[in-house]
């Protein structure tokens, strides 16, 4: 085990800091962006489009790894990053920003991949699931620490900009210095959207909700915050303080879920975030202290959706399905992210910055609705037959690719009848 942990070190080394720079672009864009006056509208077409350039990424990047090689390939990705980071901090221009956002999404999809194909080779089946805890944790630990340098800087200044720019630079040097040798050539996955509906429509039609809820409030988060009157530090504080929040309800209510339907956990959880989003949204508050309570309320069920979706579409898939199953919910949670912005921002504009939650609170209202519904006309899973849960922060997933799943040891789900693996259409 230490010595599989020992061969991937370096890779996670640079891993955490290509995810400090994520964290530190990815919320200082809003904040700059509202201080220069950009329209809110503007601002969520730059979750939108890195969101978009993501998704092509996952479908586009395997090719090109597989033409120059990894270690190349993630060269280049990185020092694409690089640029537009730096750019963006001389160019303060939206139309600029909103192009630029759009490759760097294409380009962080391509890092994913190399990582976590690199991560999936070094593995063996008794260190995988501890490789695959720790490259969580150190996603995790990335986005928060570059979202807490926000405060360290006046963002006015093109200093912040640099910063990312440094941070990637250092990703890059790692994997750029090592000997070992390259891992095999990406493995393309065929997904097939029409099947995985049919094997879980809650974990289809929750997942894509979930992306738009969780896509509008990832990239406009920090504009409510500014428009509610909070401090670049409490903006810092709160999107950070959900991701903390998110990542320690996951293990209670993936637990929860193992023990009765994930549906029933799926709709209350839904159910009180949408309750938080409507409290945010109704009272307007102006305390920093009610605001970032209900905000980490909100973040702390919201981001346990994701995972118990994906635990519960993989109840009903066999072990060789699983990276079938979780590509496909990746592609439609990087379609909800598109779409999520893209109504927050005119939303947000025609009502006032609080409004960002009457969206996500529609979205939660509809996954509650649906998995109740749902519950009604298909039986769970027996206990003893379901697939284990495995703890998968939202924040993260934005940046996970179908590669990503293999790192997961998963066991072998079996049908009630036959004891055979089989995807259970019914």
């Amino acid at each position: 085990m230490k010595r599989n942990l020992l061969s991937v070190a370096s890779l996670l080394f640079g891993t955490l800091f290509l995810f400090m720079g994520n964290g530190l672009q990815g919320i200082l864009l809003p904040v700059r962006g509202n201080l220069e006056g950009y329209a809110t509208t503007t601002l969520g077409l730059l979750g939108t489009s890195w969101a978009a350039g993501f998704v092509i990424g996952c479908l586009v990047a395997p090719k090109l790894v597989r033409r120059v090689g990894h270690v190349r390939a993630f060269s280049g990705f990185i020092a694409i990053i690089a640029i537009i980071a730096l750019v963006s901090g001389i160019i303060i221009h939206p139309v600029w920003w909103v192009l630029l956002r759009a490759v760097t999404g294409f380009a962080t999809a391509g890092t994913s991949m190399i990582i976590e194909s690199w991560l999936n080779e070094r593995a063996t089946n008794e260190s995988r699931g501890a490789i695959f805890s720790l490259y969580i944790s150190i996603t995790l630990f990335g986005v928060v620490a570059g979202q807490m340098m926000i405060p360290l800087e006046d963002v006015r200044t093109p200093v912040l900009f640099m910063i990312c720019g440094i941070f990637y630079c250092i990703a890059m040097l790692p994997t750029t210095l090592s000997t070992a040798a390259s891992p095999q050539p990406l493995k393309a996955v065929k997904l097939d959207l029409p099947a995985l509906y049919r094997n879980s429509p809650v974990s289809c039609l929750g997942i894509l909700l979930v992306g738009i809820a969780n896509g509008a409030y990832g990239t406009l988060g920090a504009v409510f915050g500014a428009g509610a009157g909070l401090s670049d530090t409490s903006i810092a504080i709160m999107m950070s303080s959900t991701i903390f929040a998110g990542a320690v309800m996951q293990l209670p209510a993936g637990r929860l879920s193992d023990r009765i339907d994930r549906r029933y956990v799926l709709a209350a959880m839904s159910a009180i975030a949408a309750l938080a989003g409507l409290l945010l949204a109704i009272l307007h508050p102006d305390s920093p202290y009610f605001i970032i309570g209900l905000v980490v309320l909100y973040g702390a069920v919201a981001n346990t959706l994701y995972p118990i979706a994906v635990a519960h579409a993989n109840d009903f898939a066999s072990a060789e399905d699983f990276v079938k199953v979780s590509g496909g919910l990746l592609l439609l949670y990087g379609i909800g992210t598109i779409i999520g912005p893209t109504i927050g921002g005119p939303v947000m504009s025609m009502i006032n910055p609080h409004a960002l939650f009457l969206v996500t609170a529609i979205a939660h209202v509809l996954i509650t609705a649906y998995a109740i519904i749902r519950s009604r006309m298909r039986a769970a899973v027996p206990v003893g037959d379901r697939d284990a849960f495995t703890t998968l922060s939202t924040a993260t997933s934005q940046t996970l690719t179908p590669e990503s799943m293999s790192l997961a040891d998963r066991g072998t789900a079996k049908t009630p009848e036959t004891g055979d693996p089989a995807l259970k259409y019914n």
